[in-house]
């Protein structure tokens, strides 16, 4: 915060980066929104997430399908996995989720 203080004393109107930075705290990018969806949903039904599959914007926010592992097996190839759509406000706070699909890892999409 010091910093941002001298930036502005010695130009005498806010930096770009402080600017930047206010516009940060309202909306969220894609990155972020996959962060914060992988964390929100390991949070509620108890499974880390192996991966994320896809983000877009939504209406409201983003859409975020994460994957994750359900039942963990050996050998990997026959663990259960399942694709979560998580569903993120403009500041990336979890509204829902379902899941949208289960499979074995070895499975290819036909």
């Amino acid at each position: 915060m010091t910093e941002q203080r001298e930036r502005v004393t010695r130009t005498g109107k806010k930096s770009a980066a402080s600017s930047k930075k206010s516009t940060a705290t309202s909306t969220i990018g894609p990155e972020v929104a996959a962060r914060h969806a992988c964390r929100g949903l390991g949070r509620l039904i108890g499974h880390d997430a192996e991966g994320v599959s896809a983000v877009r914007r939504a209406e409201q926010g983003w859409r975020v399908h994460v994957d994750v592992v359900e039942v963990l097996r050996i050998p990997d190839t026959t663990s259960l996995l399942a694709t979560y759509e998580v569903d993120l406000d403009p500041h990336g706070e979890l509204t829902q989720y379902r899941r949208i699909r289960r499979y074995r890892r070895g499975e290819s999409d036909d």
